[in-house]
């Protein structure tokens, strides 16, 4: 009889030849490398450590990094997702550890207050994991995307510093210093330009080591320290002293550690999807415990807060290769670059100017990505502008005006001295503020604050009558349409109120649909011109210069809507606003006429969704429509 088939593993838990492990986990160390020194590099210029000291950081960090990695990928007991998730140093702990060591005197001394603090974070990470799952309700879109942006922001300055020469020797006016940042950043722009795959993943790596290799040919990069390093080297625990605690500096480095975790969570759950395997809550648990301890051996080791590195989920992505024992290969390539103190030396020798150039593109990025998760934000709701406003505005004043952290005591001053900090925990409480305590009141629908805003609980309580004549200049003439609309309540946000009118128009039967379709006005017909077709069709029609036709371009206007009517028995109806003015709402009419009765009725029925949708969007952000509905409704108007 034949043996039992083999079932095939996972390809997440597929463990490849060797040759392949090691070319596609070198390739996973190179997208990392640059993210992965960058952090010790800015720190060490900004708390004002020895090259010797950034040497051993370096190595350190690297080393971390591959344990932290192949705890991350390979797990054991509730420890680690078993994802092919790289592990790296986060950019949210820059500012705020920055902020540690300066306001413990810098070098090393603060140095160790900075580790005390990760040794501790660490530590609640791991503790917290379980509990994480429940909390991530604080954490919605509105909080991350306002702190991914907020640390892009924060961390510009730094590499503006570096641009110019580094903190602790700016010229801003010595050309060479602007040519080695603007043509590393050159390089790294060409090179996502130029290059697809692989070769787009290292452009940072590219830039980097062409503007060092320029820069060392003129003379202005040095590698003297290259010499005087061991080939040979481990990182010994504590090596810079036993580490100091300090209650302020443990809270802010919790809250990064906080703030990594939502980052944590959207990654696993992305790589998740990437490979086809389902991320539970425990998954999310065994990731968050892996962060928490790679962070505290971090800071045994001489090293800083680890996530999981968002650039090679984008690299399993691209490569489709996605067993979790490369990125383990990966880890134990990092441990072996980080027991050769000569390769941190290499890393140390790159020029400020360099590595500024390269950081004005990274920290940038990290903006975009948190504008993009803010474009998930529903900005009708007016709180949500308060939060994201708030602690937008917070962060850059004190990333700008970092002495304002002397006007208060010093134990509060590591807060408010990190825009970082300040900035995320404004969100964090703004959200719970407007969002978690006391009644919930809803997103504003319509109308300013505080002059007569319509919200949307008062949305979903109102009247059939009330509802339609709030939202029926909507359309023209369709308030049957918008009273099917009501019947769809209640909503849960205004994207689902919108949908309700889109969905109420295509539903309704085709001789509604064509009698909605025949009240609205000739392109910029008279009753448009003369107000009768009311304010909102005479704003959409102006929006393309309709109402500002010469004699001409009336006329010309005028011969095609009366084909159209002719043709189909409807008016020509277009969503100026999406049309690329006259020329292009002339272009369309002229092309639609070919088309037959069917595809016509359902072409008017796209575009008069789509100009429900920018009336919908002016509403919202603008109208007040409660008062005259209710006048209209009372029978006072």
């Amino acid at each position: 009889m034949p043996g039992p088939v083999r079932r095939r593993p996972h390809p997440v838990d597929e463990v490849l030849p060797v040759p392949k492990l090691a070319v596609y986990g070198f390739q996973h160390v190179l997208a990392f490398y640059a993210g992965a020194v960058i952090v010790p590099i800015l720190l060490a210029g900004a708390i004002g450590l020895s090259e010797r000291d950034l040497i051993h950081l370096i190595n350190a960090d690297l080393f971390t990094c591959g344990i932290a990695s192949i705890i991350q990928s390979v797990g054991f007991w509730k420890v680690g997702v078993r994802l092919p998730l790289l592990q790296g140093v986060t950019f949210t702990a820059v500012s705020p550890m920055i902020a540690i060591g300066l306001a413990a005197g810098g070098g090393t001394q603060g140095l160790l207050v900075i580790y005390g603090a990760v040794i501790v974070a660490g530590l609640a990470t791991f503790f917290i994991a379980p509990f994480f799952g429940r909390l991530l309700r604080f954490f919605p879109p509105v909080v991350t995307g306002s702190v991914i942006t907020i640390i892009g922001i924060a961390l510009l300055p730094v590499a503006a510093a570096d641009a110019v020469g580094g903190a602790d020797n700016p010229q801003p006016g010595d050309p060479r210093n602007l040519a080695y940042a603007l043509g590393t950043l050159a390089v790294i722009v060409l090179m996502q330009r130029l290059f697809r795959g692989f070769m787009a993943t290292v452009a940072v790596l590219v830039g980097l080591v062409l503007g060092t290799l320029v820069a060392w040919f003129l003379g202005d990069a040095t590698f003297s320290a290259v010499g005087d390093s061991a080939w040979f080297g481990v990182t010994t625990p504590f090596w810079f002293g036993w580490p100091q605690f300090s209650a302020a500096a443990i809270v802010s480095m919790i809250v990064v550690m906080l703030i990594t975790a939502v980052e944590t969570t959207g990654d696993v759950v992305a790589t998740g999807e990437i490979v086809d395997k389902r991320v539970g809550r425990e998954d999310i648990s065994r990731a968050l415990r892996a962060d928490g301890l790679a962070t505290t051996i971090g800071g045994v080791l001489n090293s800083f807060p680890y996530t999981c590195f968002a650039e090679n989920v984008g690299l399993v992505r691209l490569t489709r290769v996605k067993s979790r024992y490369v990125v383990a290969t990966a880890g134990l390539i990092m441990i072996v670059i980080g027991l050769l103190p000569k390769a941190g030396a290499i890393v140390a020798g790159i020029p400020h100017p360099v590595l500024g150039g390269a950081a004005l593109a990274m920290f940038a990025t990290v903006a975009v990505v948190g504008i993009q998760t803010l474009s998930r934000v529903d900005f009708h709701d007016h709180r949500n502008v308060v939060i994201v406003a708030s602690s937008l505005g917070l962060a850059v004043f004190v990333t700008v005006e970092p002495d304002v952290a002397q006007a208060v005591p010093q134990w509060a001053q590591i807060v408010l001295g990190s825009g970082i900090t300040i900035g995320s925990l404004t969100a964090i409480v703004l959200n719970l503020v407007f969002h978690h305590l006391g009644r919930p009141r809803g997103p504003a629908v319509a109308g300013a604050p505080g002059a007569g805003t319509v919200r949307l609980e008062e949305v979903n309580a109102m009247g059939r009558a009330e509802f339609v004549a709030t939202f029926g200049p909507l359309f023209q003439g369709a308030d049957d349409v918008v009273g099917r609309a009501h019947d769809r309540r209640p909503f849960a946000d205004t994207a689902n109120l919108r949908a309700a009118f889109q969905e109420a128009l295509f539903a309704a039967p085709p001789d509604e649909q064509r009698a909605v379709m025949a009240a609205y006005p000739d392109l910029g017909g008279a009753a448009v011109l003369d107000g009768e077709a009311g304010g909102a069709s005479e704003e959409d029609q102006a929006a393309a210069g309709l109402t500002r036709l010469d004699e001409d371009g009336r006329a010309e206007l005028d011969e095609l809507v009366t084909a159209y009517r002719e043709r189909f028995g409807i008016p020509l109806i277009v969503c100026v606003r999406d049309a690329a003015g006259r020329e292009g709402v002339l272009r369309d009419g002229h092309r639609r006429l070919e088309n037959s009765a069917t595809q016509e009725h359902a072409a008017a029925l796209i575009e008069i969704a789509k100009i429900a949708n920018h009336r919908f969007g002016r509403l919202v952000a603008e109208a007040n429509p409660i008062h005259p509905a209710r006048v209209r409704s009372s029978g006072r108007g």
